[in-house]
């Protein structure tokens, strides 16, 4: 099984650095293209943060950390390209409204300091079908985010969905262009997601200018759905 692919360098979100200084101190269908309801499942009485990788199965060269609660609110949205509380246009693109409570999301952040690259896994409690999110992203592929007078431009491209079991699976690249004063950021990410039951998977890689770990996404992609589905 394999999603590897080559993609353009990106950047680290200054809420994921953050984090880290914060911390210092069953089974489903094959997808078939075709949405489905969420359904119950195991992982639905579980504590989103059990179902987490451990932070031992990041390679090496990834230091590795599962965010405290008061950091995920924090990190969460730098995933979108949309800082929380932005006016966007056009205003029906919104991300989706999610909980960032211990209920609602659970993440972890693997970060290569030599590369300056972080690979994030993230579980979101949902009540929506994946192919939802699918579709917004079809109808907003470019939108613009302001707040503090900063603006950001966030393109966003489906990519061919990771062969996974799963109810049904999802695969995005975004680019975030923002700035002011001359000084303009270009950040890239790459988006791996899956749906069990009711817990959302995605994973995510990010870097500064050097190219996707793709391979390592992959890998712990395919551990955390597997992780989830065991429950």
């Amino acid at each position: 099984m394999s999603t590897r692919t080559r993609l353009a360098p990106v950047l680290i979100p200054a809420s994921v650095v953050l984090a880290v200084g914060l911390l210092a101190l069953g089974c489903s269908t094959k997808v078939d293209g075709a949405a489905h309801p969420v359904a119950d499942h195991p992982t639905s009485s579980r504590v989103l943060a059990e179902l987490l990788l451990e932070p031992s199965l990041f390679p090496p060269r990834y230091s590795a950390i599962v965010l405290p609660p008061q950091a995920v609110s924090q990190a969460a949205p730098d995933l979108t390209g949309v800082p929380p509380g932005a006016r966007v246009d056009p205003a029906g693109c919104k991300p989706p409204v999610q909980d960032y409570g211990t209920d609602g999301t659970a993440m972890m952040v693997g970060t290569d300091n030599v590369n300056r690259s972080t690979i994030t896994i993230e579980l979101v409690r949902v009540r929506t079908p994946l192919a939802e999110l699918g579709a917004q992203i079809a109808e907003c592929p470019e939108v613009t985010a302001t707040r503090n007078g900063v603006e950001s431009t966030v393109a966003t491209v489906l990519t061919p969905p990771p062969p996974m079991d799963a109810d049904e699976t999802l695969a995005l690249h975004r680019t975030v262009n923002s700035g002011r004063g001359g000084q303009d950021v270009t950040q890239s990410m790459v988006t791996l997601f899956a749906q069990v039951g009711d817990v959302r998977v995605q994973a995510t890689s990010m870097s500064f200018g050097a190219a996707h770990d793709t391979a390592t996404l992959d890998d712990l992609f395919t551990s955390a759905v597997l992780r989830v589905r065991a429950g």
